[in-house]
């Protein structure tokens, strides 16, 4: 692990490592689930499956999967910097 800041992130992704579905973090924090999209769409190691841009007109859909280390330095994170508007 080498240390960015206050939080150690880890050298190389981790495959095998519990990944979370938007759902089972909102549900794990009590929070809704666009709230933890948002949270977590442009974090580093997220996997993102679909397509964005799409020129047929429809919305794009985008499925995210939340490493466990993500979930754990966003909570770090926030506990840190205490409530953000």
């Amino acid at each position: 692990m080498r240390q960015n800041s206050q939080f150690a992130v880890a050298a190389e992704p981790n495959p095998f490592e519990p990944h979370y579905t938007t759902q089972e973090v909102a549900d794990l924090w009590k929070l809704d689930v666009s709230t933890v999209r948002r949270l977590f769409c442009d974090e580093p190691g997220v996997i993102k499956f679909g397509r964005l841009g799409r020129r047929d007109g429809k919305r794009d859909y985008i499925t995210l999967r939340i490493p466990e280390s993500v979930v754990r330095r966003i909570h770090a994170k926030r506990i840190e910097r205490g409530v953000q508007r």
